[in-house]
């Protein structure tokens, strides 16, 4: 199974990094299977979150949900960790102003940290944050802030 990389950073080329408010406005990164021909299911296994605004002591909550339907953004390739591989099958989208469809109670992963700090998640083997393949499902990462109005980063390592 090929490794790839998506990142929103702000020289990816994927559209404008979102500013942070205090509620889910928008998506910093969204993983979907495709459609209904090219399903596939994907596995996150590494998750990098930080911020890229002036330090200040601000907490910023990170979450991310399954979706039933992509954000209408940016859609940027996913870069394969081995260049031998071929391009990803996921759609992979960046700093959306808006979000896919978000399925209730869907949380799968909810972390406060802050804004000072970076932080990562890595999946113990087996514990992965796993897709259906069913066209249009998949993930979302979100934040938000009650004091931070600059802009967050992410970057989502996966597996199909």
């Amino acid at each position: 199974m090929p490794n790839y990389a998506i990142t929103n950073g702000s020289t990816s080329g994927g559209g404008t990094q979102q500013a942070t408010t205090t509620t889910y406005v928008g998506a910093l990164l969204g993983l979907s299977c495709v459609t209904t021909t090219q399903v596939r299911r994907f596995k996150i296994y590494d998750v990098l979150i930080g911020t890229n605004g002036t330090p200040a002591d601000n907490f910023i909550e990170w979450d991310i949900s399954r979706i039933t339907a992509a954000s209408t953004t940016t859609v940027l390739a996913a870069q394969p960790l081995d260049s031998a591989d071929a391009a990803a099958v996921t759609n992979t989208t960046v700093n959306s102003s808006t979000f896919g469809t978000i399925t209730s109670g869907s949380n799968v992963f909810y972390v406060g940290v802050n804004q000072r700090a970076s932080y990562r998640w890595v999946a113990a083997p087996g514990s992965e944050l796993v897709a259906p393949a069913t066209s249009s499902n998949g993930f979302q990462l979100r934040s938000r802030s009650g004091g931070y109005t600059g802009t967050c980063t992410g970057t989502i390592l996966f597996q199909e």
